[in-house]
């Protein structure tokens, strides 16, 4: 079994965000990257996979060379090679283009994908993949067993959890619960050493059409500040609720 793991490179959830260029661009100086939270849990799943099954793992990302040491992080938890396809991912129609067009060459069984990033949060690239190749599609999926070539899964609906099997070649969109993240790999000083002879290739982006483009962005408005009612006062807190807060 062959299983294509998608690497985002992310800003760490604690990095102070700014915008340049008149807020059209997001501002890179001084942010820490880091694996995309969804796809750390879809990765420490495909290791797995090649613990108990002997499948082989390879990661990808579409990016720049800065993303590198962030596909570096990911061969040190057990991934066996990585792919970079050399672009700046522009939209997720792009990036989703580029990795349709990795899994056709390389002959992947398994992509699985985080369900979003945790940048643009845009929860479209798993599907589109899906739909360019023609594949069975698992979003939102928290749970999966089986021993291949079928395998059971369980995804997250509104209101509950469905069950569901499905047969490869598909595609998966996985979050917490496809493992726990207390099963989460981090790399130790053997992995790290054995990733800096692991195979990164880097492949030229195929023709693909940019299909949306950012107009600007905004921070969310600063919250205000915090109004102490006198515990006697049901009235002032009741009026605030209902003018200012418009909670009731």
């Amino acid at each position: 079994m062959k299983v294509l793991v998608c690497i985002s490179h992310v800003p760490d959830t604690t990095s102070k965000i700014n915008f340049t260029a008149d807020n059209s661009a997001f501002d890179k100086n001084g942010v820490q990257f880091v694996i995309n939270p969804y796809d750390e849990f879809g990765l420490t799943r495909a290791i797995w996979l090649k613990e108990k099954k002997g499948a082989s793992v390879t990661v990808l990302n579409v990016g720049g060379n800065e993303t590198e040491p962030t596909l570096r992080k990911a061969l040190a938890i057990g991934a066996d090679n990585a792919i970079r396809v050399d672009a700046e991912p522009s939209d997720a129609f792009f990036v989703a283009k580029q990795i349709a067009a990795v899994a056709q060459e390389g002959g992947y069984d398994l992509i699985i994908a985080g369900r979003e990033s945790i940048d643009y949060n845009g929860g479209q690239v798993p599907g589109m993949v899906a739909a360019l190749l023609n594949w069975p599609f698992v979003n939102a999926c928290v749970g999966m067993d089986g021993e291949g070539p079928e395998f059971n899964f369980t995804r997250e609906i509104d209101g509950g959890k469905e069950k569901l099997s499905a047969s490869l070649p598909l595609v998966i969109g996985g979050q917490k619960g496809l493992v726990e993240e207390s099963d989460l790999r981090i790399p130790n000083m053997r992995g790290i050493m054995q990733a800096r002879t692991k195979p990164l290739e880097v492949k030229a982006a195929v023709d693909a059409e940019t299909k949306t483009s950012v107009g600007s962005f905004s921070k969310p408005a600063p919250k205000s500040a915090v109004k102490m009612i006198d515990a006697e006062n049901v009235s002032e807190l009741v009026q605030l609720l209902h003018d200012e807060a418009k909670v009731i």
